[in-house]
């Protein structure tokens, strides 16, 4: 199901876009990321034990996996020709494909893609780093996008949060 369209009035805050700042949401990944290459390059590495292969094994699939669920939602915003970016009018409410199983399935995706890359460079401190990058994303992005989104669908947005979650 999309709907499509405002319900609130034409004069509402909606015709911005969510009040986000204007920083993507890919970023406070990589940051995150680049905090823990540069702790492990600092202190102690805390590398990731066990075979290396074994953590390659699990890494990659999580890498595709985040990817492909990073596909799945640009490409179900695509066809309901909306936008990806934040602080851009929303012209349709997408909440088919991947925004069955999540409300918020890039970030979600970009989270798995992270943990997988985690496991391929072999240490704990980029996982470690990403509790700061999730955090940001929640207060930073999401909550002002819901709020958004509330006001731009009311109760066809408030119908959609009861039923899906926000992650997974």
């Amino acid at each position: 199901m999309t709907v499509s369209g405002p319900v609130a009035s034409p004069a509402a805050p909606h015709r911005l876009g969510a009040r986000v700042f204007r920083l993507p949401p890919p970023l406070y990944y990589g940051a995150a990321f680049a905090a823990g290459i540069a702790l492990r390059g600092a202190s102690v590495p805390l590398a990731i034990g066990g075979a290396r292969g074994a953590a390659v094994a699990v890494g990659v699939p999580f890498v595709v996996a985040g990817a492909a669920l990073a596909l799945a939602a640009v490409t179900g915003v695509v066809r309901h020709r909306t936008t990806i970016v934040p602080h851009h009018e929303v012209s349709a409410l997408v909440t088919t494909g991947a925004y069955r199983i999540s409300r918020n399935p890039m970030y979600t995706a970009l989270a798995i893609a992270y943990l997988g890359s985690a496991l391929l460079v072999g240490s704990w401190w980029p996982l470690a780093t990403l509790p700061f990058a999730l955090l940001a994303v929640r207060r930073v992005v999401i909550e002002p996008e819901e709020r958004y989104l509330a006001g731009r669908f009311g109760q066809a947005y408030a119908d959609y949060r009861a039923r899906v979650r926000r992650w997974l």
